[in-house]
């Protein structure tokens, strides 16, 4: 299987003309509405996602609980696999159990890497069948520059995305969870007996509409943001990858913010997603 990724990544590399060991800066606006895109750069370039990773973990997650397989107050045991993820972390320990929903809010909030883990495990029985969940949704969304190998972003070979490609998984998360994506535009939470500050909350508090979605830091992959914003019928979704501090990347995502919204139209028809299935054909695989 490492053999198998090694090659994937080499391919990714001669077929993208991204070196993946170097940061990349590479950015994408598009109208939430339908999709269109109205600025970008390098944004199909190979990029570490690093915890925009989460998004799908977190996008599984609901899928779960949407289709039953989950319940939010369902309470689950930390695995050692889990408990042994390095920071960012909860410090979950082993065998301590914990609710779904708590798991999900350290997971989008505090960008948890035990937590994010832990709800992989839960998902799907174990780390390497939920693996295997990311990347089958990966491909049922269009995301065909992207392959998972982990459900929190930390940096290894093989694991590798677009912003393109982060772009349609943030909007998936906006379109097809609204009942769970207010969870982004939280400045805190509770979970787990503590009071969590979402790692977002420079973007969240400077920039008026905005409502979402999901921070990324690795040495590798730089300072990440998929970032939504709203303001009356206008909505954004974007990626920036590759900045060098949480400081830029929101000052930079302003900025694309504020120009895109001066050049969408006030009114436009939701373009709506097709339905992905996931639950139905992960229950008939399993």
């Amino acid at each position: 299987r490492l053999v198998m990724h090694f090659i994937l990544m080499i391919l990714a590399i001669f077929i993208f003309g991204s070196e993946l060991s170097a940061r990349t800066y590479a950015y994408v606006v598009a109208d939430a509405r339908d999709g269109k895109i109205i600025n970008s750069h390098n944004s199909r370039q190979i990029i570490h996602p690093a915890s925009l990773t989460k998004m799908m973990t977190l996008y599984l997650a609901f899928d779960a609980i949407r289709y039953g397989r989950l319940k939010l107050d369902q309470k689950v045991i930390i695995s050692k696999n889990a408990a042994s993820e390095p920071p960012s972390k909860f410090w979950y320990k082993p065998g301590e159990r914990v609710s779904i929903r708590y798991l999900i809010r350290a997971s989008a909030i505090r960008s948890a890497n035990d937590a994010a883990t832990a709800l992989g495990e839960a998902i799907s029985g174990s780390e390497k069948i939920f693996i295997s969940d990311m990347n089958k949704a990966a491909k049922k969304m269009g995301m065909n520059s992207t392959n998972f190998l982990n459900a929190h972003g930390l940096t290894e070979i093989g694991h590798y995305s677009t912003a393109k490609d982060m772009l349609i998984l943030a909007r998936r998360l906006m379109l097809d969870y609204p009942e769970y994506f207010n969870i982004f535009s939280r400045l805190e939470t509770y979970a787990s007996g503590k009071t969590i500050k979402n790692t977002n909350y420079k973007f969240l508090r400077q920039y008026n509409g905005a409502s979402g979605i999901k921070t990324g830091y690795t040495n590798a992959a730089g300072h990440n943001l998929a970032a939504s914003a709203k303001r009356d019928e206008k909505q954004l979704i974007g990626i920036i990858i590759g900045t060098s501090s949480s400081s830029e990347r929101a000052k930079k995502m302003i900025g694309l913010f504020d120009n895109a919204f001066k050049a969408i139209p006030k009114r436009k028809k939701l373009s709506k997603l097709t339905p992905l299935n996931l639950a139905k054909s992960v229950q008939l695989e399993r």
